[in-house]
């Protein structure tokens, strides 16, 4: 597109040009600009603004201004060719007359009085522009210099926000440093507070241990008090019978006093108390240790972990009460035909039972541990995890509530459940447990008891929060079923023997 400028520097050009061909070049160029400007200005019309169309119109006039130019160039130069009479008729009668109607104008109606109030009104608005113009330069003036006081004020307040922001970063700097000595201090303290948890555990068990040591020590001096007192009994009835007559009445009397003989359960009742309640000890000391350690491999949460050790605990003293009650019928069934003496059968039986605990299936309890804690709702959904990774703590928890059972009275554990009262003379409260708390959230290890009397604390997790919704959660899955997964059915058969051994009369 060309603008008026390029067209009028056209036609200057083109003025100076004195062959007719060269401007008549010019014109069929400047034609064909009109044509395609005629054309776009066409397609455009209705999508343009009226100043766009303004603009497009006073083009195509200067346009066509350019081409008369060109065309009266053209018409001097062929006219100064015919000299001068050629061609005066041809502008005589077309180019005049032609003129005469482009130039005639109507006569104007507006009148001297509309034309002075126009120059009036002309100058009016001269007037106003220019006092307009001053007040406006007067406004400038100001606004410049309300712009350079704001210059000066936003300056310094940049300086001030300078001296803030280095402020600011000093003060960073300062409390990062000691956030990074608070943080020090915090897990400083974290660490002693977890070894001072730990010696007090420790504590607790060597008093527990304690405690279990002066009773060993009473039993034990109960024991070689009684061995005393049968020494020196049997020593006087052997300074007795030195006479033929004494051997006689002992002979005698023999079948009586063997009936008060006591047996070798009897004599070594308060050495395998003793031993069975260290042995007790032992467990949570040791195997409770390693079979925590080993599952929290696999489990994150702490207090699943010591919810499946409690229950094995417990399903371990079931099984082997279990057992021991089957394995005493079979021994009195054996012993009953062939048994005489002055002990009663039931003795006989027990001192068989405490003489052969070898005997004892301990495979088949553990397996049936195992089984009832597939199916115990508390752990069992979802499984986490084999319980055959515990058997180590479940087979040696069989085997010391199995020789328990031999004990006059059998050593047991007390009956616990979730949500409890808290009962301070049979539990002792784990080191993260609330100590406010009233209810028992969940057991860590169950109490040792003889009879009605406690020997042997348990440990107990006391929580102020709710105690029911995780029993309620796990029991009500309609996800899971009871039957066991494919690799504890496998663990399970691959344990278990083809048939349990049993109390055969070839051992007795």
């Amino acid at each position: 597109m060309f603008s008026w400028l390029s067209l009028a520097t056209l036609a200057y050009w083109s003025t100076l040009l004195f062959s007719p061909i060269s401007n008549l070049e010019n014109v069929t160029l400047l034609s064909r600009l009109l044509q395609d400007k005629l054309e776009s200005w066409q397609r455009d019309y209705r999508i343009l603004s009226c100043d766009q169309n303004l603009n497009k119109c006073c083009e195509l006039i200067e346009l066509t201004t350019s081409i008369q130019s060109q065309l009266f160039a053209v018409l001097n130069i062929t006219a100064a060719e015919g000299g001068h009479y050629d061609g005066v008729d041809t502008l005589k009668t077309r180019l005049l007359p032609w003129l005469g109607t482009c130039f005639s104008v109507s006569r104007p109606s507006v009148t001297n009085d509309t034309s002075l109030q126009l120059i009036q009104e002309s100058v009016e608005k001269d007037r106003k522009i220019r006092e307009l113009s001053v007040s406006h330069d007067n406004q400038m003036q100001k606004l410049d210099a309300e712009l350079g006081s704001t210059r000066l004020q936003l300056e310094s307040v940049k300086a001030a926000m300078a001296g803030v922001q280095e402020e600011l970063d000093e003060t960073k700097s300062k409390s990062a440093t000691a956030l990074l000595a608070s943080e020090d201090e915090i897990s400083q303290l974290k660490a002693e507070l977890h070894a001072a948890h730990e010696q007090l555990e420790v504590y607790e068990r060597k008093l527990s241990s304690l405690d279990d040591y002066e009773r060993r020590i009473r039993l034990l001096r109960e024991e070689f008090s009684y061995l005393s007192t049968e020494k020196s009994t049997l020593h006087e009835r052997l300074t007795r019978s030195h006479s033929p007559s004494s051997l006689s009445r002992l002979g005698r009397c023999c079948s009586s006093r063997r009936s008060e003989s006591p047996t070798r359960a009897q004599l070594t009742s308060s050495s395998r108390h003793a031993r069975l309640i260290s042995r007790f000890n032992g467990l949570y000391a040791g195997e409770r240790l390693e079979a925590q350690a080993l599952l929290h491999r696999y489990i994150d949460d702490l207090e699943t972990v010591q919810r499946i050790i409690f229950i094995a605990v417990a399903e371990s003293f079931k099984a082997a009460k279990l057992a021991y009650r089957q394995f005493k019928l079979r021994t009195r069934k054996t012993l009953s035909a062939t048994h005489f003496g002055p002990e009663s059968l039931e003795d006989a039986s027990v001192d068989y039972i405490v003489r052969n605990l070898d005997l004892y299936d301990v495979e088949t309890s553990v397996n049936d541990v195992i089984s009832a804690m597939n199916v115990n709702p508390q752990i069992s959904f979802p499984p986490e995890v084999d319980f055959v990774l515990i058997g180590d703590l479940i087979t040696e928890t069989c085997k010391v509530a199995f020789a328990m059972q031999t004990l006059d009275p059998p050593l047991d554990i007390s009956f616990a459940s979730d949500g409890e009262l808290y009962n301070d003379s049979r539990y002792r409260r784990s080191y993260d447990s609330e100590f406010t708390a009233p209810l028992v959230r969940y057991h860590v290890w169950p109490t040792l008891v003889e009879g009605g009397a406690v020997l042997i604390k348990g440990e107990a997790v006391t929580r102020r929060a709710a105690v029911w919704a995780r029993g309620r959660s796990r029991s009500a899955s309609p996800v899971r079923s009871h039957s066991l997964s494919p690799t504890r059915t496998l663990a399970l058969n691959g344990k278990r023997s083809l048939s349990p051994d049993r109390l055969r009369e070839g051992y007795l």
